[in-house]
């Protein structure tokens, strides 16, 4: 008889059957997270990487009792890094582009040139009205945030502006683009994920993105109203930046010309990275040409950063910034963030709590509610406003359409409540840029960037007022006019 192969009953094994997590199991991980980030990091300053690799060992925990491998995890881990690398890309170049632009001279300027024309007490306006235009026309809150935001914190310092409520206006500004501006990445995957019209979707958007911004603007200005400027020795101190910074750059016209190279990238729809670098680029020359700066210092700005030696001390402090280096600590919170986002997505986590949010949305106004809940906690739990954006879009789509409403309201609804909401959120890749550039922590600018938490709020009273809630028109609504 023919010997008897012993591997033909192991070869056709299935694998072992992984188990659905229960809704208590998808929601230790999520208290987990709180509890680490808000205890170990909040109140004992812990690093915050540690936590989130904390958190994710619990969800790992959880997942390897469900049936996951290892090696199931680790998948699902580099999915979601690969998610969000194009944001960690930007990110990076920006640190490039902070330091060209400060070495060049065009931040100093700004800088100068600001403290002499913006008013103390309209400061918050000003600043959150320019980078909304800029963030609209270049499509991206980290450039803005970048290049306009580190100019504006200069001046907010030297009017001795209290410097929370600046980066709050700074960051709500620069967001206000990144939600309806035609070029932003978050702007076009949330009709892509709702199955809506790019151009239907801005202009719904514009019905909750308009009165949270106007609401911001009111508070800005009533907030100014007790700051008429520099008095005494704060004036003395901004006349000494001033000083120290005319005396150390050269200015010229031609320092216009990296800020407008960004700009002319993104409105003639060019890839951002690349017109980031021809920027940096043309302001390391401008350094060598205009400042003096030797070819080394042009170059290893946009790696290393800048190190401003003026004599003062407060100039000092503003313009030392800048490099890709500076951005690595920024990248290393994202992919330890990437982790226990990942295992919690892989092991269906994610998915259990998303549906039960959705299994109470009977009526128009808990729909709207559900989404909204829904791109928080994704938000929450994965720092990513692509993942908060696509995820709750995905699973919505079909229970918008069902109702009977336009595919639009869904794609509002995942902006108003992912995009923005992300940028206040410490663990986040945006959270993590916005503090570090700005220098203000997130939780203490994000009570002032008010456009960031008051979308989705008013979002929700659409919802159960029936205000501003678009019906179903077609069976094809990327179609225009749907």
């Amino acid at each position: 008889m023919p010997e008897q192969n012993n591997d033909a009953a192991t070869d056709t094994e299935s694998p072992p059957q992984k188990k659905r997590p229960t809704l208590v199991q998808s929601l230790i991980p999520l208290i987990a997270v709180a509890f680490f980030l808000g205890v170990g990091y909040g109140y004992q300053g812990l690093a915050p990487e540690i936590m989130l690799i904390a958190s994710g060992g619990v969800a790992g925990i959880i997942a390897v009792r469900l049936g996951y491998t290892y090696k199931e995890l680790e998948k699902g881990v580099i999915a979601s890094m690969s998610k969000g690398m194009p944001a960690i890309l930007i990110v990076i170049v920006v640190g490039a582009l902070i330091g060209s632009w400060i070495i060049s001279g065009a931040i100093p300027m700004m800088i100068y040139y600001g403290l002499q024309i913006v008013s103390g007490k309209y400061f918050l306006v000003t600043a959150c009205i320019v980078c909304s235009i800029v963030s609209v026309v270049t499509g991206t809150s980290y450039g803005t945030v970048g290049t306009l935001g580190v100019a504006f914190m200069g001046i907010a310092h030297g009017l001795q502006v209290p410097l929370d409520q600046a980066a709050g206006a700074i960051v709500a500004g620069s967001y206000f683009g990144d939600k309806i501006s035609p070029f932003s990445d978050t702007t076009n995957l949330a009709p892509l994920a709702a199955r809506s019209n790019l151009y239907d979707h801005i202009r719904h958007t514009l019905w909750t993105t308009t009165p949270a911004m106007i609401f911001g603007l009111i508070v800005y200005l009533f907030a100014g109203r007790s700051f008429s400027g520099p008095k005494g020795a704060a004036e003395l101190a901004t006349e000494s930046i001033m000083t120290s910074i005319r005396e150390a750059y050269h200015f010229h016209p031609l320092l216009l010309l990296p800020p407008a190279i960004t700009l002319y990238a993104a409105a003639t729809k060019r890839p951002i990275i690349p017109g980031m670098m021809i920027s940096a680029t043309v302001a390391a020359v401008m350094a060598i040409w205009l400042q003096g700066a030797e070819l080394k210092a042009a170059v290893e700005s946009m790696v290393k950063g800048v190190q401003t030696h003026t004599g003062n001390a407060d100039v000092d402090k503003l313009l030392s910034r800048g490099g890709m280096l500076s951005m690595m600590h920024v990248t290393l919170r994202a992919l330890c963030a990437f982790v226990f986002g990942g295992i919690a997505q892989t092991a269906g986590m994610l998915d259990v709590l998303l549906e039960k949010l959705l299994a109470i949305a009977h009526t128009t106004g808990r729909l709207i509610a559900a989404t909204v809940s829904s791109s928080m906690l994704v938000a929450l739990m994965t720092g990513s406003s692509f993942l908060s954006i696509l995820l709750p879009g995905e699973l919505f789509q079909p229970a918008f359409k069902k109702a009977g409403l336009a595919a639009k309201n869904l794609s509002r609804t995942t902006e108003d409540s992912g995009t923005v909401i992300v940028p206040l959120i410490p663990w986040s890749i945006a959270g993590v840029f916005m503090a570090e550039t700005l220098g203000v922590d997130t939780l203490a600018y994000a009570k002032w960037a008010i456009l960031c938490y008051t979308s989705f709020i008013v979002a929700i009273l659409y919802g159960y007022t029936g205000f501003a809630i678009a019906p179903r028109k077609r069976e094809d609504e990327t179609m225009p006019g749907s």
